[in-house]
């Protein structure tokens, strides 16, 4: 197994920005205010040969007494306890600071820790480093998370006692990966919470509590996921600061990394705009689509009519996918909920034989003949299967450049009551053969 290693320290000292050294991504959102991660966020790590598990957390304020810092504190203390190295990350330009006194404090109970003194570029590391020897936890190691400088000696360093770790099962990449979206404060990571049965990510009662995409591994009836909870997707144009923005991005990065998005949408509120936005995101994308309509306990007999009203209104390009009516905070609904994500990512990465598809083409084609354009009537030849996730259909013959979207949205239809194809969307390409007169014809 990979060893896990945690970055904790107090707000705004660059573990976000180390994060992102570690996992070679751009996974967490770095700003210059403080407190924009939250939860504790996962990576894959690789550093000197090494591969291991990175978790970024929120600013630890170990002596917060209430409100979302007592959450975000709590959230550093499940990483420390999931960790079998702790990196310990200060300021090297703010020095030491009584907050740092305070987790030092905590983190004298684990076994493996290492003082990271960051932001060093352009210092002597002696003089960046001496008076962080004050907090007794080792010797301090001055690194530059922006710059990579004395990242790599740190974490091969920390992960020295651990042994190598193997090559993944390639079975347990296939996994469904499931993105939980939706508008600010519909509930996304309650049905999370329960769905694995712990308060894994911050549920809050403020929108947008939830920024960076969370990655969640969990197993339900024999069957593996990684659920990612989203940031709130709000409308381009209606963000506020700029960390609300990037969660957008990153939200909309999740459902392009997923292969089932559960849209989830609130009973009180009925079907908002920016629903329909939402799910226009998850369509742009071509990602198999579950809906979910949260707090149905809470719903009264009118509210429940006017959902399934709007369901059909306003979201009925969204009719190959299932509905359910749920409540993530009772935890009822969710059995059907995650059957149709597992039939949702089936039909998604359902591989079809030409022969199959191509007799089924020429079904639909018997059955309705696409119409003519002129004289000319365009003439569908045979079928084969392009791609996966979504499912792509590439038809071949002539004159398919005069297919019109009509034609093309009937043969969506009939391909996916042919193979069963629940809740994904399915994208038909047509390619016109060449013409073997065309370049006589010029002469």
């Amino acid at each position: 197994m990979k060893p896990v290693l945690a970055l904790v320290g107090r707000p705004n000292v660059g573990k976000s920005t180390l994060f992102n050294r570690l996992t070679h991504s751009r996974d967490a959102i770095v700003h210059d205010l403080p407190g924009v991660t939250r939860d504790r966020h996962y990576g894959e790590g690789r550093a000197g040969g090494r591969r291991f598990i990175a978790i970024d957390t929120g600013g630890f304020e170990p002596r917060a007494q209430d409100g979302l810092p007592v959450r975000m504190a709590r959230q550093a203390e499940q990483a420390i306890a999931e960790a079998d190295a702790v990196v310990f990350v200060v300021d090297a330009r703010a020095g030491l600071t009584p907050a740092d006194r305070d987790i030092a404090e905590r983190l004298r109970r684990h076994a493996h820790v290492w003082l990271a003194v960051n932001k060093t570029e352009g210092m002597q590391a002696d003089t960046a480093t001496a008076e962080f020897h004050e907090l007794g936890i080792g010797a301090p190691v001055a690194i530059s998370a922006a710059h990579g400088e004395g990242v790599s000696e740190l974490v091969e360093a920390a992960l020295a006692p651990f042994p190598a770790d193997v090559e993944p099962d390639e079975e347990a990449e296939r996994h469904a990966r499931v993105a939980i979206v939706g508008r600010p404060n519909v509930g996304k990571s309650t049905l999370i919470n329960a769905l694995v049965g712990e308060e894994r990510v911050i549920a809050f009662d403020q929108p947008g509590t939830t920024r960076d995409p969370i990655e969640v591994p969990f197993e339900r009836a024999g069957r593996r996921y990684t659920l990612i909870d989203t940031a709130g997707v709000r409308r381009r144009g209606k963000t506020g600061t700029p960390p609300e923005f990037f969660s957008i991005v990153k939200a909309l990065q999740a459902i392009e990394a997923a292969n089932v998005a559960v849209l989830l949408v609130d009973a009180a509120d009925g079907v908002t705009e920016q629903d329909a936005h939402v799910a226009g995101y998850i369509l742009e994308r071509g990602r198999a689509v579950v809906l979910a309509v949260n707090k149905w306990d809470a719903a009264d007999k009118e509210a429940r009519a006017r959902m399934k009203r709007e369901l059909a209104w306003k979201l009925g390009f969204l009719g190959f996918a299932e509905s359910h009516f749920i409540s993530a905070r009772e935890g009822k609904g969710l059995g059907p909920l995650m059957r149709s994500v597992d039939v949702a990512h089936a039909a998604a990465m359902a591989r079809l034989s030409t022969p199959k598809v191509t007799r089924a083409m020429l079904a639909a084609v018997e059955r309705q003949s696409p119409p003519k354009t002129g004289l000319i009537r365009p003439k569908l030849r045979y079928a084969h299967q392009g791609g996966i996730n979504p499912p792509r259909i590439i038809i071949h013959g002539n004159a398919l450049d005069r297919v019109p979207e009509t034609y093309k949205r009937y043969l969506q239809g009939y391909f996916r009551d042919a193979f069963k194809l629940i809740g994904t969307p399915l994208a038909i390409e047509f390619r016109t053969g060449r013409n073997p007169y065309a370049k006589k014809s010029k002469r």
